[in-house]
């Protein structure tokens, strides 16, 4: 059953106007040979279910609701999902099962995510990827992910509101620890591990909660099931509705 969030926060226009300046300087990234080369060349070749697509073609900002108190941490945007239609975790069926899940939580207004203008809202939550540009074979490189930490990090330091953040597998969880640690902020050494279901409190006051990522590989295989992540966004939940 889907929730309804008894409120979502009031909207701020320096919140907005920051995160789409932020956006703009971001969609013009060429920092990674490999990945620039790789995102236009799938723009260009497409397939053919999608040969009447005008594709993105560039990195991929993230999308959501200015004041979020949630954020939603993955890994980078599909050849033929994001990369295409411009909006993370869009049109693909990674995205069905996360906006699905963030619907029936009450964080979306609706459950299908198909292009930019289908009218997806997000209420209370922000949508991002340690990587923004589609990587060949889903895998971008431990300097790549490096090398695109300013993004993540420019994101949270815009998002002042955060409380709660949802690591979508486990280089979603390392690369947000990862900035964490780049913006000053203490974590705890050894790292806290990934683990489906994972929580732990950082020293900044954030949460982690940690899911598996909702990849083809993982939700055919029944390894993530659609009440396993119903139930990690019932915990964020919980503790946005916590007292402080």
């Amino acid at each position: 059953m889907r929730r309804t969030r008894s409120s979502s926060p009031p909207e701020s226009s320096a919140a907005s106007e920051g995160l789409g300046r932020f956006e703009e300087r971001l969609t013009r990234c060429r920092l990674c040979p490999r990945l620039v080369e790789h995102r236009e060349r799938v723009a260009h070749e497409k397939v053919a279910r999608f040969r009447d697509w005008t594709y993105w073609g560039r990195p991929v900002p993230g999308f959501g609701h200015p004041d979020a108190r949630l954020l939603v941490v993955g890994l980078a945007p599909a050849a033929h999902g994001g990369n295409r239609t411009g909006r993370i975790f869009t049109g693909d069926e990674s995205g069905n099962w996360l906006y699905g899940a963030l619907h029936r939580a009450g964080f979306a207004n609706q459950a299908s995510s198909v292009h930019r203008a289908d009218g997806l809202r997000l209420r209370d939550a922000f949508v991002s990827a340690v990587a923004r540009c589609a990587p060949p074979a889903n895998r971008p490189t431990p300097l790549e992910i490096a090398t695109c930490r300013r993004y993540l990090l420019g994101e949270l330091g815009l998002l002042t509101r955060l409380r709660v953040v949802v690591a979508l597998g486990k280089v979603a969880h390392d690369g947000f620890l990862a900035a964490e640690r780049a913006r000053g902020q203490p974590v705890p050494r050894p790292a806290p591990p990934f683990g489906h279901g994972a929580e732990y409190r950082l020293p900044s006051g954030l949460v982690l909660l940690s899911s598996y990522h909702p990849s083809q590989q993982n939700t055919f295989t029944g390894k993530l099931t659609r009440p396993m992540l119903d139930r990690v966004f019932a915990r964020t939940h919980a503790l946005l509705d916590a007292p402080g």
